[in-house]
């Protein structure tokens, strides 16, 4: 779809109703096995639909595998669980080459055997809990979605996820992920506790026999299509520059110009977003959009994605820390600080009906 010319408005308000259906149906299949987390799953079908991946962040005993396993199966995606330990090695994630006799000619030849990075939705449990060299093995996959071993190249099933699980409280005995691999995830999602309401519900569901089963609601193709048509979604050129000022205001200035942050970020941040930072801004406010109905992106869908894109790609520094100060709390007033251009505004109205 997204090498065809843009649909018609007919043609968009039907796809946007299909879009707005699917992720329904797929709320309320998950919903028959996960019990609240509502913004969270919203986040994950944002991910699936944008061709991201995501990272779960939250204390343990909070569903996080049980939900991207349940997303998995109403999806009809091939999933794969892949536990993070210390001594897990990069050949355990990507596969390795082994000596194989033909027993026709009896020659010996090396061939691929695929590790369990070959499937539609990965989920790398507790992915900070391995060294780096094996942490990097998913980075090639990730954005390049193939894996490269003894030369050749191994192209992964489409649609890709890689989903990420890490626990934000137990520090010890964990590597960091490095800042290169944290930028390679659309979100960071912060995986909360349940209300009260919702924590007699699971106590009730998960302590009795009866046991929910979820249905399938897409197909991988249908998936793709999905993705497609999160990437025509229309865009004014004020609110890319609003999601543009948003992103720039964290970063350093350039020698002679004036610093472009704001003082709370001068005095907490070590480092800023990068170009990533905007360009999924962009491209979660599409699929934001579409999932509440609508044909083209307002600055509300921006503002809705911004702290899941952000958090895990600016850094605060020690006064911040000193001061009890989160990348979510700079995020927060930077929201309310950066105002969107109203001329440019009332001009897209214009334009847009």
């Amino acid at each position: 779809m997204s090498d065809s010319s843009p649909p018609t408005p007919d043609a968009s308000m039907d796809l946007v109703k299909e879009v707005s259906q699917a992720a329904s149906q797929l709320k309320e299949q998950v919903g028959q096995i996960v019990v609240g987390q509502d913004q969270v799953i919203e986040q994950l079908f944002i991910c699936l639909f944008t061709k991201g991946h995501g990272l779960l962040v939250g204390v343990p005993g909070l569903a996080k595998t049980l939900l991207v396993s349940t997303v998995a199966q109403t999806l009809s995606l091939q999933f794969n669980r892949i536990q993070f330990t210390p001594d897990l090695m990069p050949s355990d994630i990507t596969g390795t080459e082994v000596i194989e006799e033909n027993k026709t000619t009896g020659h010996r030849e090396m061939r691929f055997v695929k590790g369990p990075v070959f499937a539609n939705v990965i989920l790398a449990d507790e992915i900070n809990r391995t060294p780096p060299k094996t942490q990097a093995a998913l980075l090639e996959a990730m954005q390049e979605h193939h894996v490269t071993a003894g030369g050749m190249r191994h192209a992964l099933p489409q649609p890709f996820f890689v989903l990420a699980t890490q626990n934000p409280i137990e520090q010890e005995g964990t590597y960091p992920l490095p800042e290169a691999q944290l930028d390679r995830f659309m979100f960071n999602i912060k995986v909360g506790y349940p209300s009260a309401d919702e924590e007699l519900e699971i106590v009730k569901r998960t302590t009795s026999r009866q046991k929910a089963e979820v249905k399938h609601v897409l197909t991988a193709e249908k998936v793709l299509q999905i993705q497609d048509v999160v990437r025509d979604v229309p865009v004014a050129d004020h609110v890319v520059k609003y999601a543009l000022r948003l992103v720039r205001a964290t970063r350093f200035a350039e020698k002679g110009e004036p610093d472009p942050r704001p003082d709370f970020l001068a005095n907490y941040l070590r480092w800023g977003a990068g170009p990533r930072a905007s360009q999924n801004l962009i491209l979660a406010g599409k699929a934001h959009a579409l999932l509440h109905g609508r044909t083209h992106v307002e600055p509300e869908d921006i503002q809705a994605v911004t702290l899941p894109v952000l958090r895990h790609r600016i850094l605060t520094n020690f006064a911040a820390e000193a001061d009890g100060i989160s990348s979510d709390d700079l995020i927060t007033q930077l929201l309310d600080h950066i105002k969107i251009d109203a001329a440019s505004d009332s001009q897209a109205e214009a334009v847009l009906h």
